[in-house]
Protein backbone atom coordinates (compact mmCIF):
# COMPACT_ATOMS: atom_id res chain seq x y z
CA UNK A 1 0.00 0.00 0.00
CA UNK A 2 1.33 3.45 -0.93
CA UNK A 3 0.20 5.97 1.69
CA UNK A 4 2.36 9.02 1.00
CA UNK A 5 4.75 10.29 -1.66
CA UNK A 6 7.47 12.92 -1.38
CA UNK A 7 9.16 13.88 -4.62
CA UNK A 8 9.56 16.28 -7.51
CA UNK A 9 6.41 17.53 -9.22
CA UNK A 10 7.19 16.94 -12.91
CA UNK A 11 3.75 17.40 -14.50
CA UNK A 12 0.35 18.80 -13.59
CA UNK A 13 -2.68 18.95 -15.88
CA UNK A 14 -5.99 18.44 -14.06
CA UNK A 15 -6.99 15.83 -13.10
CA UNK A 16 -3.53 14.21 -13.57
CA UNK A 17 -0.18 14.94 -12.02
CA UNK A 18 3.15 13.13 -11.88
CA UNK A 19 5.66 12.99 -9.04
CA UNK A 20 9.16 11.63 -9.51
CA UNK A 21 10.40 9.69 -6.48
CA UNK A 22 13.84 8.09 -6.68
CA UNK A 23 13.81 8.10 -10.48
CA UNK A 24 10.30 6.59 -10.74
CA UNK A 25 7.41 8.73 -12.03
CA UNK A 26 4.16 8.12 -10.15
CA UNK A 27 1.05 9.20 -12.07
CA UNK A 28 -1.78 10.26 -9.78
CA UNK A 29 -5.30 11.51 -10.23
CA UNK A 30 -6.20 14.37 -7.89
CA UNK A 31 -9.16 16.63 -7.12
CA UNK A 32 -9.06 20.36 -7.85
CA UNK A 33 -8.77 21.03 -4.11
CA UNK A 34 -5.29 19.49 -4.33
CA UNK A 35 -4.37 21.33 -7.54
CA UNK A 36 -5.12 24.66 -5.83
CA UNK A 37 -2.25 24.01 -3.39
CA UNK A 38 0.35 22.40 -5.64
CA UNK A 39 3.72 24.14 -6.05
CA UNK A 40 5.17 25.00 -9.46
CA UNK A 41 6.45 22.15 -11.64
CA UNK A 42 10.04 21.34 -10.63
CA UNK A 43 9.43 21.86 -6.90
CA UNK A 44 9.21 19.21 -4.19
CA UNK A 45 5.77 18.16 -3.03
CA UNK A 46 4.38 15.76 -0.42
CA UNK A 47 1.01 14.13 -1.08
CA UNK A 48 -1.15 11.68 0.85
CA UNK A 49 -2.18 8.87 -1.48
CA UNK A 50 -4.92 6.30 -1.90
CA UNK A 51 -4.07 3.13 -3.82
CA UNK A 52 -7.00 1.37 -5.50
CA UNK A 53 -6.83 -1.98 -7.27
CA UNK A 54 -9.72 -3.35 -9.29
CA UNK A 55 -9.94 -6.42 -11.52
CA UNK A 56 -8.89 -4.52 -14.64
CA UNK A 57 -7.00 -1.47 -13.34
CA UNK A 58 -4.76 0.00 -10.69
CA UNK A 59 -5.13 3.66 -9.72
CA UNK A 60 -3.29 6.03 -7.43
CA UNK A 61 -4.99 9.16 -6.10
CA UNK A 62 -3.18 12.10 -4.53
CA UNK A 63 -4.31 14.59 -1.87
CA UNK A 64 -2.61 17.61 -0.38
CA UNK A 65 -4.41 17.21 2.96
CA UNK A 66 -5.22 14.14 5.02
CA UNK A 67 -8.81 15.42 5.44
CA UNK A 68 -9.30 15.25 1.65
CA UNK A 69 -8.13 11.65 1.54
CA UNK A 70 -10.37 10.73 4.47
CA UNK A 71 -13.40 12.30 2.77
CA UNK A 72 -12.49 10.60 -0.54
CA UNK A 73 -12.47 7.22 1.24
CA UNK A 74 -15.57 7.78 3.38
CA UNK A 75 -17.79 9.12 0.62
CA UNK A 76 -17.15 5.98 -1.47
CA UNK A 77 -18.80 3.93 1.28
CA UNK A 78 -22.10 5.51 0.19
CA UNK A 79 -23.98 3.23 -2.23
CA UNK A 80 -23.51 4.31 -5.84
CA UNK A 81 -20.46 6.52 -5.31
CA UNK A 82 -17.12 5.59 -6.82
CA UNK A 83 -13.79 7.34 -7.19
CA UNK A 84 -14.93 9.61 -10.05
CA UNK A 85 -17.80 11.13 -8.05
CA UNK A 86 -15.63 11.30 -4.91
CA UNK A 87 -13.09 13.38 -6.88
CA UNK A 88 -15.90 15.58 -8.25
CA UNK A 89 -17.10 16.22 -4.68
CA UNK A 90 -13.63 17.35 -3.59
CA UNK A 91 -13.31 19.45 -6.74
CA UNK A 92 -16.68 21.10 -6.22
CA UNK A 93 -16.52 21.85 -2.50
CA UNK A 94 -13.94 22.13 0.25
CA UNK A 95 -13.98 19.46 2.96
CA UNK A 96 -15.45 21.99 5.43
CA UNK A 97 -18.09 23.12 2.96
CA UNK A 98 -19.09 19.55 2.09
CA UNK A 99 -19.35 18.67 5.79
CA UNK A 100 -21.57 21.72 6.34
CA UNK A 101 -23.84 20.78 3.40
CA UNK A 102 -24.19 17.21 4.70
CA UNK A 103 -24.84 18.29 8.29
CA UNK A 104 -27.49 20.79 7.18
CA UNK A 105 -29.04 18.27 4.77
CA UNK A 106 -28.69 20.65 1.79
CA UNK A 107 -29.60 18.17 -0.96
CA UNK A 108 -30.09 20.97 -3.52
CA UNK A 109 -26.54 22.28 -3.14
CA UNK A 110 -25.12 18.74 -3.28
CA UNK A 111 -26.87 18.06 -6.61
CA UNK A 112 -24.93 20.97 -8.17
CA UNK A 113 -21.79 18.82 -8.00
CA UNK A 114 -21.39 16.90 -11.32
CA UNK A 115 -22.41 13.26 -11.04
CA UNK A 116 -24.64 13.71 -8.00
CA UNK A 117 -28.36 13.41 -8.57
CA UNK A 118 -31.10 13.93 -6.01
CA UNK A 119 -31.20 10.31 -4.82
CA UNK A 120 -27.43 10.14 -4.43
CA UNK A 121 -27.42 13.45 -2.54
CA UNK A 122 -30.13 12.13 -0.22
CA UNK A 123 -28.12 8.93 0.39
CA UNK A 124 -25.02 11.03 1.17
CA UNK A 125 -26.93 13.04 3.76
CA UNK A 126 -28.48 9.96 5.37
CA UNK A 127 -25.30 7.84 5.42
CA UNK A 128 -22.72 10.53 6.25
CA UNK A 129 -24.51 13.07 8.42
CA UNK A 130 -23.34 11.49 11.69
CA UNK A 131 -19.71 11.42 10.52
CA UNK A 132 -19.57 14.78 8.72
CA UNK A 133 -17.87 16.50 11.66
CA UNK A 134 -15.01 13.97 11.43
CA UNK A 135 -14.11 15.12 7.90
CA UNK A 136 -12.71 18.42 9.11
CA UNK A 137 -9.38 19.26 10.70
CA UNK A 138 -6.23 17.84 9.10
CA UNK A 139 -2.97 19.76 8.92
CA UNK A 140 -2.01 21.68 5.80
CA UNK A 141 1.24 21.76 3.88
CA UNK A 142 2.20 25.07 2.32
CA UNK A 143 2.47 25.29 -1.46
CA UNK A 144 2.93 27.97 -4.10
CA UNK A 145 0.91 28.49 -7.26
CA UNK A 146 2.23 28.87 -10.80
CA UNK A 147 0.45 30.97 -13.45
CA UNK A 148 0.46 29.35 -16.90
CA UNK A 149 0.25 31.21 -20.23
CA UNK A 150 -3.48 30.78 -20.83
CA UNK A 151 -5.26 30.24 -17.51
CA UNK A 152 -8.82 30.46 -18.88
CA UNK A 153 -8.19 27.68 -21.41
CA UNK A 154 -6.52 25.47 -18.80
CA UNK A 155 -9.39 26.09 -16.37
CA UNK A 156 -11.96 25.31 -19.09
CA UNK A 157 -10.26 22.00 -19.93
CA UNK A 158 -10.22 21.02 -16.26
CA UNK A 159 -13.91 21.91 -15.84
CA UNK A 160 -14.76 19.83 -18.92
CA UNK A 161 -12.91 16.85 -17.41
CA UNK A 162 -15.01 17.31 -14.26
CA UNK A 163 -18.17 16.76 -16.35
CA UNK A 164 -19.38 20.28 -17.15
CA UNK A 165 -20.73 21.07 -20.64
CA UNK A 166 -19.05 23.73 -22.86
CA UNK A 167 -22.01 26.14 -22.54
CA UNK A 168 -21.89 25.87 -18.73
CA UNK A 169 -18.12 26.34 -18.73
CA UNK A 170 -18.21 29.57 -20.74
CA UNK A 171 -20.68 31.00 -18.18
CA UNK A 172 -18.58 29.72 -15.29
CA UNK A 173 -15.29 31.30 -16.45
CA UNK A 174 -16.69 34.65 -17.62
CA UNK A 175 -15.75 36.34 -14.32
CA UNK A 176 -12.06 35.44 -14.65
CA UNK A 177 -9.91 38.45 -13.75
CA UNK A 178 -6.56 39.35 -15.34
CA UNK A 179 -3.80 37.67 -13.37
CA UNK A 180 -6.01 34.82 -12.10
CA UNK A 181 -4.34 31.40 -12.21
CA UNK A 182 -6.31 28.42 -13.59
CA UNK A 183 -6.79 27.27 -9.99
CA UNK A 184 -8.27 30.68 -9.04
CA UNK A 185 -10.65 30.60 -12.02
CA UNK A 186 -11.78 27.03 -11.27
CA UNK A 187 -12.25 27.79 -7.58
CA UNK A 188 -14.45 30.83 -8.36
CA UNK A 189 -16.40 28.91 -11.01
CA UNK A 190 -17.14 25.95 -8.73
CA UNK A 191 -18.11 28.19 -5.81
CA UNK A 192 -20.52 30.14 -8.02
CA UNK A 193 -22.14 26.89 -9.25
CA UNK A 194 -22.46 25.58 -5.70
CA UNK A 195 -24.10 28.81 -4.51
CA UNK A 196 -26.21 29.76 -7.54
CA UNK A 197 -26.98 26.49 -9.27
Amino acid sequence: MIGRLRGLLVHKQPPWLMIEVGGVGYELEAPMSTFYDLPEVGREVVLFTHYAQKEDAVALYGFFHEAERRLFRDVQKVTGIGAKIALAILSGASVDEFARLVQSGDVTALTRIPGIGKKTAERIVVELRDRAADFVGAGAVLGSKGVPADPVTEASVALQQLGYKPAEISRMVKDAAPGDSPEDIIRKALKSVLRNG
